[in-house]
């Protein structure tokens, strides 16, 4: 019964494994974030942290060890993440220009700079928002 198991666990990695790649590399995430962060010349430290990101996510989800955090460390921790998935985002959203195309087509591509520091900020709220009022 384990060969089964760790066959479908096999399969399961590689199917989640192979999207993520096909993500990074097909939409040009990576490249598009250096070329915005003007640090062509650190490639090797993009691809070290990607593949160091994917082994901690790894076991730090599948490990027994439990990391005792103390609150400024659950913090900091929560800053990267929270660092991490807005630059992939702004990445994804630059590579595929959603909102110079949406705001160039209702009109408002003057004011493309404003209502972008508007979504942004209502990310950051809606998010301190949920966090103070719902997790604590």
């Amino acid at each position: 019964m384990w060969i089964v198991e760790s066959l479908i666990g096999l399969s399961a990695g590689l199917a989640v494994g192979t999207g993520f790649v096909a993500f990074l590399t097909v939409l040009g995430v990576v490249p598009r974030l250096m070329q915005l962060s003007r640090s062509e010349s650190k490639l090797r430290y993009y691809e070290a942290a990607i593949m160091a990101g994917v082994f901690a996510g790894i076991y730090l989800s599948f490990g027994d060890i439990a990391i005792p955090i103390s609150v400024v460390g659950i913090s900091l921790w929560g800053l990267f993440h929270g660092i991490f998935v807005g630059m992939l985002a702004a990445a994804l959203t630059e590579v595929l220009n959603v909102f110079p195309l949406l705001f160039k087509r209702v009109g408002v591509d003057v004011f493309l700079i404003p209502l972008l520091m508007a979504v942004v900020l209502g990310k950051i709220a809606g998010s301190l928002f949920q966090w103070v009022i719902f997790v604590r």
